[in-house]
């Protein structure tokens, strides 16, 4: 009860009692430094601590509190500068002590440096909590799955032929600023009339005629860049650049090889020899039952009886959710040391040898919302059957809440680091949020 007797005596000053969730924050970071040490791992020769000289680089301390704020808020990082001038909160809860603010700048670069593994660390520490404060006891466990998409436009062939085409010309006016001397042919105009000109044709066979000329150009197109990058540039601007064409070089191949199949000789492509963007590379396609095909990936979720997110696993392709059940409920036992008493899941997960392995594991109820053939669940009573069942739609709002709450529908970072990272500071902020409102409970 450490943390609630001090929370209220935090609140009985007006900063904290009108922002209850950084007082709770900062009390927990306060009691307990060991979450600041987690951090710091990653920030290992980023940050240098000095008691001499300009004060120009904030602690691990406030980079963790600063990012925690940005995510609370859903603020990017010009507005989470903004806000230490104009939030009299975010000055104290970032401990600014009456200096001038950190540029924007700087916030990102140090944020961007806390990692995946840190922040699960970071939530099973929190979780692990409020399980001491009484808040959850880890009994009863529900699982279910959502899609979080990438930041990419719907993509077709004609699209990723185009985004080729057009990412090539832009790194080649780069590298014509570093060398006068060099000189290309811009392919850029007529490939993005043609582009449009396939987007608004309905018929199949001009369709095909229009894209055999687009992929005339894209030849055209990788056949310069191959050129390009075999030359040598002796200024570093130069090089930088070259390097980039050559990094792109493979993707194009790997587009036109896809779109000449599909579109020229009328092949079904395999999903897991496509590319669904040249820019956010780890997009997996993602189709769940009969619903609209999505672009991101998929996020298995645990959630409590407090309605806290115990964990979260960020999948790569689309596994089926049957195959998702085992390895959540074994990483819940080793982190919390606790079997939970009942499991329940909708009827994705539902499968004989979960079942089994609930029973050897020694969950007492394990109810699936709708089961196949002769399956059964295992429960003590029907009456627990029915509650369980009740209980695990829960966990949509759950999901439903994190995702309205802090604007995860799309993940606007890039990269498949960055986005395990937004959508686990995410997930954090919003066990922040509900563990709040379970301290005001009992205030």
């Amino acid at each position: 009860m450490k943390i609630f007797n001090d929370l209220v005596l935090k609140f009985e000053k007006p900063d904290w009692s009108a922002n209850p969730e950084f007082g709770l924050i900062d009390t927990i970071l306060e009691t307990h430094p060991e979450i600041i040490e987690l951090v710091s791992t990653d920030l290992t020769g980023l940050v240098k601590s000095s008691h001499y000289g300009r004060k120009d680089t904030p602690t691990v301390e406030q980079i963790l509190r600063a990012a925690i704020f940005k995510e609370m808020k859903n603020l990017d990082y010009r507005e989470l500068e903004f806000a230490q001038l104009d939030s009299r909160i975010c000055a104290t809860f970032i401990k600014l002590d009456l200096r001038e603010p950190f540029c924007f700048q700087l916030w990102q670069k140090y944020i961007s440096q806390i990692k995946e593994d840190t922040l699960k660390q970071i939530l099973y520490t929190v979780n692990k909590i409020a399980i001491e404060e009484g808040f959850e006891d880890i009994k009863q466990v529900r699982q279910d799955t959502t899609v979080v998409e990438s930041n990419i436009q719907h993509p077709t062939n004609n699209f990723l032929t185009w985004s080729c085409i057009k990412e090539s010309h832009r790194l080649l006016e780069h590298l014509k600023e570093e060398v006068s001397t060099l000189s290309y042919i811009n392919y850029k105009t007529g490939a993005k009339k043609t582009y449009f000109k396939i987007n608004v044709t309905k018929q199949a066979d001009k369709k095909a005629v229009l894209f055999n000329k687009q992929l005339i150009t894209f030849t055209k197109c990788i056949n310069q860049v191959s050129n390009i990058v075999k030359k040598n540039f002796m200024s570093i601007g130069a090089e930088a650049w070259r390097m980039a064409l050559e990094k792109l070089l493979p993707l194009m191949h790997q587009v036109y090889n896809i779109s000449y199949r599909k579109e020229i000789l009328g092949e079904v492509v395999p999903n897991d020899e496509k590319i669904f963007s040249i820019y956010e590379l780890h997009t997996d396609i993602i189709v769940k039952g009969q619903r609209d095909v999505l672009f991101g990936h998929k996020i298995n979720i645990a959630g409590g009886r407090s309605n806290l997110i115990l964990d979260c696993d960020i999948l790569r392709g689309n596994p089926s959710d049957t195959s998702l059940y085992q390895p959540m409920m074994d990483r819940i036992i080793e982190i919390y040391n606790v079997i939970p008493r009942d499991s329940v899941t909708d009827g994705g997960f539902a499968s004989k040898e979960n079942i089994d392995y609930s029973v050897r594991t020694g969950i007492v109820n394990t109810v699936f919302n709708k089961i196949k053939g002769s399956m059964q669940n295992v429960f003590s009573s029907k009456n627990m059957a029915t509650r369980l069942k009740k209980w695990r739609s829960g966990i949509e709002a759950v999901i439903s809440n994190v995702k309205r709450g802090f604007d995860l529908h799309v993940c606007n970072w890039k990269g498949w680091e960055h986005f395990n990272s937004k959508i686990l500071w995410s997930v954090l902020a919003y066990n922040f949020r509900v563990f709040t409102q379970l301290v005001l409970q009992r205030i």
